[in-house]
């Protein structure tokens, strides 16, 4: 069967759990007016409740840039120039949903921590680094839970053992725990005023592997007992095998290929999504030889002429060069390539398969 180019949304969950938040036409650029650098194009994105999605790419490919502008976290010269964001509201709760990308100051501090919240890359970046961490979670839930102070220092201990951190060190300053403790302590942090949705990015780079698999570990956990859903941002593809319900893949600021992690470790339709599963070695099984992507990243500035992978693909036809791809629908995936993995190369130049 031919698929189809009919509008697909990442992270489209096969259950029938209720959409939480749904993006569309989402664009992001850097620079000035005239002279755009486009770090987000044209994405459509659909988070289920209690949903793992993971999205993966390279440096530079608009993992963090678009997380930073669904949360209106983004600084200039960064700019949101088109799309909806639209967070639903609680089941048996009425209203609207809003959109986060057109919502006062003031809605957005109401939603941020009770219904969305992050954790950074950079544990000792995200804590306050002259605050005990006890500091940390009170002031937080006093903001937004009010509680009283013995009642948050208590609900800080609680939330502290849970990521397997001792209570006796929430009087601790960040420097004096290790770097997976901090990181730990920001996922606890996170989860404080019970969010529907807790972005990750890059949690886990700056810890070692041992590290990492307990921090997985402990996420998964937390994730089914307390059912948030999460995007889970990272450049290593074989992480998110572990963890993902779906996977959404970037490359020069488009989602091209989305899937089950099965889908897309064993039949991958673009070929920088094979190209990514190739580069990284498996967290589980034989070691295997790994191949590198050759070529470097797309010119974001000449970005919407062509197939942003053109120059780096090993598959590449003369269209691809002369032509932007359209995300094409094959059931519950799409990819955004016009020469797919494992077809045949057209018999003529300019061909399509």
């Amino acid at each position: 069967m031919s698929p189809t180019t009919a509008p697909a949304a990442a992270g489209t969950a096969t259950t029938e759990a209720p959409v939480l938040l749904d993006v569309r036409g989402l664009r992001v650029d850097y620079g000035q007016p005239g002279d755009p650098l486009l770090a987000v194009r044209d994405v459509d994105l659909q988070i289920r409740r209690g949903e793992v999605l993971g999205i993966a790419g390279e440096s530079g490919s608009g993992k963090t840039t678009l997380i930073t502008a669904l949360l209106r976290l983004q600084r200039p010269p960064a700019r949101t120039t088109a799309g909806t964001a639209l967070l639903h509201p609680r089941p048996g709760q009425d209203g609207p949903p809003v959109d986060l990308l057109t919502a006062s100051r003031r809605e957005l501090r109401a939603l941020r921590w009770e219904r969305l919240s992050v954790v950074f890359q950079s544990a000792m970046n995200a804590l306050n680094p002259v605050h005990r961490l006890e500091s940390q979670f009170i002031d937080t839930l006093a903001a937004h839970r009010r509680m009283s102070r013995a009642d948050a220092r208590a609900h800080a201990s609680h939330l502290l053992e849970l990521v397997g951190i001792p209570a006796s060190r929430a009087r601790s300053y960040p420097h004096e725990l290790s770097g997976g403790m901090r990181q730990r302590a920001t996922i606890a942090l996170a989860l404080a005023c019970e969010p529907d949705l807790v972005v990750m990015d890059e949690p886990t780079t700056a810890v070692d592997v041992v590290m990492q698999r307990q921090i997985l570990a402990q996420v998964q956990r937390l994730q089914a007992e307390f059912g948030f859903a999460i995007v889970f941002i990272t450049h290593d593809f074989s992480l998110l095998l572990e963890i993902a319900d779906r996977l959404a893949i970037m490359y020069g600021g488009r989602i091209v290929e989305t899937g089950t992690p099965a889908e897309l470790q064993g039949d991958p339709r673009h070929h920088y999504t094979a190209g990514l599963r190739d580069s990284f070695p498996p967290l589980r099984g034989p070691l295997v030889p790994l191949r590198g992507i050759p070529g470097s990243p797309p010119d974001l500035r000449t970005a919407g002429i062509a197939c942003s992978f053109a120059d780096r693909c090993a598959g590449a036809q003369e269209d691809c060069r002369s032509t932007v791809p359209p995300l094409f629908v094959e059931g519950s995936r799409a990819h955004a390539c016009l020469h797919p993995v494992g077809t045949p190369a057209p018999s003529s130049p300019g061909g399509r398969p």
